[in-house]
């Protein structure tokens, strides 16, 4: 079985001959689970990628496209045997195919190949050749399918000039002017490009047509762009006029510097997209993996480090947005450090100790993995504060932070440590870093009730998202303003608990396509939950509400209201401890709810125990998001029920 989506979709038996997918949204789904790279598509995201306003019976039919995938996937597979090729796997389904049985698979590792050595130029060029049009040219009018086709265009130009690179530098391509000629004009503002073309004439001999080539680079550029030529650009122009134009039969590696998206540039552009959010940010996360995958397979140890520790985007939450990706990362990490060894260069072991303690966000981790990120943050901060480096020293302690979850009732020590990053970004211009000082000191002030301190942080990090063009900065303040609503609902003459109600709403539709889905998920139902129990409500039941990872937390309240005392009280059972992040006070603080209005002075008991060094915060405002309002209510019901025994 083949698959290709380098033009329309199709996939073909073992015998060549086209497999029959059915119509336009079975080919969709397929090539959607393609672009996923063998990841987990939950159920919800295909909805949501296949229908702008999703049917009542959506689920139902995406069942019903998969079913009949699988039997043109897997036409002689036996009734009753699980699917190999098409496999259920959580909450969604995966592709589970070679890399090299399907077409942008084995063109993106062509890529990569090349990218590391000039000898795959000839496989670069097949790679190349397999492409039949756009990519997904079929799938029209989806968000997903688009964004992948810019992603591979991109790639696809990317190879065309590292091929004529190659093909020039190995002292060929003279017949590459033609190719090259059209390429130029079809997407004139690739510098590359231009230089290609005017290496290419002057290799066959036209040097006055390669001068003017690159006069008329020069004027696009300025004219169009505003911008002066690179310097490569102004070299080669030097170069030609002198007759010393590069020479033949150079076979240099492409994974050093100034390789167009090799594993620095790369990691660089994930690292400024980052703070974009959306798409973007999506996108960057999947990049810097690339590039890390890239640096390791360099062999070069030095490069390795750099390129891991260069993404020091500033991260706020504790649950990880890709945990898989993460826990890549944090591998490599790892592996490098000890490819390096405790006598490695100081600020390199710094940087992926630092990574480590950043990417091991607590919400994921278990108890190991926890107390290893914990050491790796406090390593990290010690080897940054010896060599007095600021903006290394801010990306320790935003593993710091990220690692100040132990326990609840530590709001006070993160602002502290929020504090001083501020500082660190205030005094040597590192202005993402002040905006993450910002938000972790509005974090902290939201947690200790302290609302006029938190605005006064949410309208400086607002101010300084304008500058940065931190675009998800807006999304998390509105969220802010949410909660201190929600809080005010409940004071005389305040805002209605309704009003709290639509601004969470507006905060939640900004935040579901930010790009943030460990934030995202089960973020509103709780914001909700939270409102309700500020005015003395039960939990709210509609079964379209996704608790996300909150759910074994929230289910005794949510049965409870539907006057389920016995599945409430078995659910109660079932729930574990609370993870250690931003919202495990609120999880603690439902977890006592349940255990006063059930009766169950054990495990009210235990909450209170969890909940005692927390008596001075807010429930769930330690994320700034919401609020169940002040733990000191559930730790008073909870010792109440738990001394009753």
């Amino acid at each position: 079985m083949r698959i290709d989506v380098l033009g329309v979709v199709r996939a073909l038996g073992d015998d060549g001959g086209p497999v029959d997918l059915g119509g336009p949204r079975h080919r969709e789904v397929l090539a959607r689970l393609v672009a996923a790279e063998a990841r987990t598509v939950t159920t919800d995201t295909l909805v949501q990628d296949l229908w702008t306003d999703p049917p009542a019976r959506a689920v139902g039919a995406l069942r019903t496209f998969v079913a009949a995938l699988r039997r043109a996937l897997e036409p002689d597979r036996p009734p009753r045997t699980p699917p190999r090729v098409l496999v259920t796997e959580g909450p969604g389904y995966a592709l589970r195919l070679p890399r090299e049985d399907v077409d942008v698979h084995r063109f993106e590792d062509t890529l990569a190949r090349a990218r590391r050595s000039p000898d795959a130029v000839t496989d670069l060029g097949a790679a190349l050749a397999s492409w039949r049009g756009p990519a997904y040219a079929d799938v029209t009018g989806s968000a997903w399918a688009q964004r992948e086709r810019t992603r591979l265009e991109e790639l696809r130009l990317d190879g065309v000039e590292l091929r004529a690179r190659f093909l020039l530098d190995s002292g060929e391509g003279a017949d590459l002017v033609a190719g090259l000629g059209a390429h130029v004009a079809e997407h004139p503002w690739r510098e590359p490009a231009w230089q290609l073309l005017a290496r290419a004439l002057y290799r066959a001999g036209r040097q006055a047509d390669a001068l003017a080539t690159l006069r008329r680079a020069r004027a696009m550029l300025v004219d169009q762009l505003g911008l002066d030529p690179g310097a490569e650009l102004r070299r080669l122009e030097t170069d030609i006029l002198n007759g010393t134009a590069p020479p033949d039969a150079v076979r240099a590696a492409w994974t050093g510097p100034g390789v167009r998206l090799g594993p620095r540039t790369t990691v660089d552009l994930a690292r400024t997209l980052a703070l974009a959010g959306g798409d973007a940010l999506v996108h960057s996360r999947r990049d810097r993996l690339a590039a890390v995958r890239a640096a390791e397979r360099a062999g070069d140890l030095a490069l390795t480090a750099r390129i891991i520790g260069a993404y020091d985007v500033p991260a706020l939450w504790s649950r990880a947005d890709d945990a898989e990706q993460s826990r890549a990362v944090v591998a490599a990490a790892e592996r490098t450090l000890t490819g390096l060894g405790p006598d490695g260069p100081a600020d390199l072991r710094a940087r992926l100790l630092a990574t480590v303690a950043v990417e091991s966000r607590s919400a994921d981790l278990s108890g190991t993995e926890r107390r290893h990120a914990e050491q790796a943050a406090r390593e990290a901060e010690q080897l940054a504060r010896r060599l007095a480096d600021p903006a290394l020293l801010a990306f320790a302690l935003n593993g710091v932070f990220l690692q100040s979850f132990a326990r609840p009732g530590l709001a006070a020590a993160r602002d502290r440590t929020g504090a001083e990053i501020l500082d660190l970004a205030t005094r040597y211009e590192l202005p993402n870093f002040a905006v993450l000082g910002r938000l972790v000191r509005l974090q902290s002030a939201s947690a200790l009730g302290d609302l006029d301190a938190a605005t006064s942080h949410a309208d400086a990090a607002d101010r300084l998202a304008a500058t940065t063009e931190a675009s998800l900065v807006p999304v998390l303040t509105a969220w802010f303003r949410a909660r201190a609503t929600a809080a005010r609902s409940t004071e005389p003459g305040g805002p209605t608990a309704a009003t709290a109600a639509a601004q969470y709403r507006r905060a939640e539709d900004a935040l579901r396509t930010a790009g943030m889905p460990g934030l995202h998920r089960g973020l509103f139902p709780l914001a909700l939950l939270g409102l309700r129990l500020l005015h003395d409500r039960p939990a709210p039941t509609d079964p379209h509400l996704d608790w996300g990872p909150y759910r074994p937390w929230t289910r005794p309240l949510v049965l409870l209201a539907q006057d389920r005392a016995e599945e409430a009280r078995t659910a109660l059972a079932a729930a574990p401890e609370p993870p250690r992040d931003h919202l495990q006070e609120a999880l603690w603080c439902l977890t006592a709810r349940a255990a006063v209005r059930l009766d169950e002075p054990g495990t009210a008991a235990h909450a209170a125990a969890a909940l005692r060094d927390a008596a001075a915060e807010h429930a769930g405002a330690a994320s700034g998001l919401l609020t169940l309002g002040p733990v000191a209510r559930y730790l008073a019901e909870a010792q109440a029920c738990a001394s009753a025994r």
